[in-house]
């Protein structure tokens, strides 16, 4: 009997001394995870505009606010807008927190929009780095100047794929408000189609982030080589109060409606994500490894230094958000779907 007490009282204090050895090694389970590894960090859009400038920005500060410190990769995978990227979060790339990705704001809506084969309020949302508020630019020699022109005079606009934004506002002019615009699209990134304006091979482009013009084309600006004719946005930018926000312009309920929920994704600016379904706790540190470099002072000087905008939507904000947009009326959605069809 004392022998088997023994026994007994060996393997609870085995037992004990097991679990005191498990619990510091799960607490740290993320930190062992990413200790060593890299996180690629998918880009949407191809080398030089600002979504690649603002992931590039990220992926020099993110890692160190990842428990273990992985490095992190960019890696350009552009297409159709974008929606190349995130049908790769979404279906291929592995669901296990070594992939982030971000692409264009629009894909946020693009699945009530335009049937997009993926579900937005799935994937894993870190964040986005900034709200934005987006220009048409139109080069000097275009006919355009100002938005009455956009309803007066022929003209053409460069566009990347259906789902993307400079391709949506576009056909927003011109189905919904009578702009008499030819859309040729197929450019790989927005750094492409205004190359493709400077080149006069299209008038201008819409769909132009405020920060990016800000950062990228102020000498255009100043000099007059470009003129702004509308600005889509759920706000209107102070920077350009004289340029028309397209929601002003709206001449009814119903349209104010549609481009509301068109515009949803101005709010997300520069959104990123990873797969669905992850683990839980590499989940919340990657969001709060992004919510730690939004305050980083480093991160926060390299953004300065390339005048990029940082004003942070939290992960918890985008779900809001979605939430209120998937809940627009069918009615609204099926007209808004069909004001953005070329």
């Amino acid at each position: 009997m004392r022998q088997g007490r023994t026994a007994v009282l060996s393997l609870a204090f085995g037992a004990m001394v097991l679990g005191a050895s498990i619990r510091p090694a799960l607490a740290q389970s993320v930190a062992d995870f990413y200790r060593g590894r890299n996180i690629t960090l998918v880009i949407g859009f191809s080398v030089g505009g600002g979504y690649y400038l603002y992931a590039r920005l990220l992926a020099r500060h993110l890692g160190k606010h990842v428990p273990g410190q992985p490095g992190i990769v960019p890696q350009n995978r552009e297409g159709a807008g974008s929606e190349r990227a995130v049908l790769y979060l979404y279906n291929a790339a592995p669901k296990d927190g070594t992939v982030i990705g971000t692409f264009s704001r629009s894909m946020a809506v693009a699945p009530l929009l335009a049937n997009a084969p993926f579900d937005a309020t799935r994937l894993s949302w870190l964040g986005s780095i900034s709200s934005d508020v987006s220009v048409c630019m139109m080069w000097h020699t275009s006919p355009v100047k100002t938005f009455e022109d956009m309803l007066m005079k022929p003209f053409t606009v460069g566009g990347l794929a259906k789902d993307a934004d400079p391709d949506i506002f576009a056909m927003v002019l011109r189905n919904m408000f009578g702009a008499r615009l030819k859309l040729v699209s197929g450019y790989p990134g927005t750094n492409d189609g205004t190359l493709a304006m400077e080149r006069g091979e299209v008038d201008g482009m819409c769909g132009i982030s405020w920060s990016t013009a800000k950062a990228r084309h102020a000498d255009w600006m100043k000099s007059g080589k470009v003129h702004l004719p509308v600005q889509f946005g759920l706000r209107k930018e102070a920077d350009i109060p004289d340029v028309p926000a397209v929601t002003d312009l709206a001449r009814t309920e119903e349209q104010t409606r549609m481009l509301r929920l068109i515009l949803a994704g101005q709010a997300m600016a520069r959104p990123y994500a990873a797969p669905p379904d992850i683990p839980d706790d590499r989940r919340r540190a990657l969001i709060a490894a992004f919510d730690a470099t939004m305050k980083d002072p480093e991160f926060l000087s390299d953004a300065e230094k390339i005048q990029a905008d940082v004003s942070p939507v939290s992960a918890g904000e985008i779900l809001k958000l979605l939430a209120d947009v998937y809940a627009t009326p069918k009615e609204i959605i099926a007209k808004a779907a069909r004001a953005i069809v070329n």
